[in-house]
């Protein structure tokens, strides 16, 4: 039975005008060292420039796979929950009805271009933002589609998914950022406690 392995990640650390930092590029190398003993097929990337970026330096680590633009992986609000939780109020204000419309558009395209099975073993990289990560593991949970608010990701946190014909999907790691000394975790969250 043939599986689909996407390993998704959140692009590096990035300044205000979503160009890498020297941090960001440290990050992506280290993550592409953790990601090249793997048979990786290919590597996609969302169309903006930080993600980008994260792509091009991972493809010097996995030099046997193309990497290429998936327009599905942009940066977008997958779901505009009727009530938002009273944390989020301010940041949905202001979306509109064609807004949403056009995000839920966007997060069904990205499910049903990655989170399903293919005919062939294939291991893909996706490089996209930090709600897209959320929403596709809220998606192969089969999780309630506000669910992807409580999820944060970290920037090239390591997110493991499977699909196979036949089983729900797997989640196999979540924001994992082992391979990153203390100094460059937790990059992309607000203030906080972390463990």
């Amino acid at each position: 039975m043939a599986t689909r392995h996407l390993y998704v990640v959140r692009h590096g650390a990035a300044d205000p005008f979503g160009e890498l930092t020297s941090t960001g590029e440290q990050q992506v190398h280290l993550l592409g060292k953790r990601l090249a003993h793997l048979p990786i097929d290919a590597v996609w990337h969302s169309p903006l420039s930080r993600a980008a970026s994260t792509a091009q330096i991972l493809g010097e680590h996995l030099t046997n796979a193309p990497v290429g633009e998936a327009p599905e992986l942009v940066d977008h609000i997958p779901h505009v929950p009727a009530t938002p939780p009273p944390a989020w109020a301010g940041f949905f204000d202001g979306f509109d009805a064609t807004e949403a419309a056009a995000g839920a558009h966007l997060a069904e395209s990205l499910t049903t271009r990655f989170a399903h099975p293919t005919e062939t073993e294939s291991h893909e990289v996706l490089v996209t933002h930090a709600y897209q990560v959320a929403w596709l593991v809220r998606h192969a949970l089969e999780a309630p589609a506000d669910r992807w608010l409580a999820m944060s990701c970290g920037n090239t946190a390591l997110t493991a998914l499977q699909f196979r014909d036949g089983t729900p999907p797997t989640l196999l790691l979540y924001n994992d950022m082992s391979h990153l000394p203390a100094e460059l975790r937790w990059t992309g969250f607000g203030p906080g406690t972390r463990p």
